[in-house]
């Protein structure tokens, strides 16, 4: 869609599938005024030294540590974020992921391909009534504890920020707290913010 608008609008757009390599990159780069990425492209000082008339890069996901940031900054290139672009729906995996593991659903599959039909519900539990604890309460955090609260959980968080709670979620002191009263634990922080355990 994004494509179409553009293009009506009378801007040259070219969409690759895929990232390309580094030495791609240098001769692809050359002309080009707004550069749009995904998180496996990686923009490197070399690269930005091949833009000629870049203006500014979109990185089309939630971080953007897959540029140099440095370097654009220091070519006055402007380089922005996408950081609702897939909230939901990495809460939503990360819930179908507990459940999964609260009823052995890997374990069971396993067995299904090796020829073994498990019909058993031992060690399977529902996921409501168990707590789960969220270390890092952002964008993705919170959508996952409005979600996991209309499941029937109880909702734990840590983070770095004071953050004020969604629903009935709530704030843990420290991490070593969260870690003592949750059943299932799941981890949303940028790398450079990761809390040291």
């Amino acid at each position: 869609m994004a494509i179409s608008v553009l293009k009506n609008q009378h801007f040259q757009v070219e969409a690759l599938k895929g990232s390309l390599s580094e030495e791609e990159l240098k001769i692809k780069i050359k002309g080009v005024h707004a550069l749009g990425i995904r998180s496996k492209t990686k923009i490197t000082d070399a690269i930005l030294a091949e833009a000629d008339r870049l203006l500014a890069i979109g990185c089309f996901c939630i971080g953007t540590d897959q540029v140099d940031l440095s370097a654009a900054e220091k070519r006055g290139i402007p380089v922005f974020n996408s950081p609702f672009c897939n909230s939901r729906s990495v809460a939503e995996l990360i819930l179908c992921e507990v459940v999964c593991l609260s009823r052995r659903l890997g374990d069971v599959n396993t067995a299904m391909h090796n020829g073994i039909w498990d019909k058993s519900a031992k060690n399977c539990h529902e996921i409501r009534g168990k707590t789960l604890g969220i270390v890092g309460y952002g964008h993705i955090g919170t959508q996952l504890s409005v979600l996991a609260e209309a499941m029937g959980m109880k909702v734990l968080f840590y983070d770095i920020e004071n953050i004020m709670p969604l629903g009935n979620s709530r704030p843990c002191e420290t991490l070593d707290q969260l870690l003592q009263q949750a059943d299932y634990v799941t981890l949303h922080y940028p790398r450079q913010n990761l809390p040291i355990i």
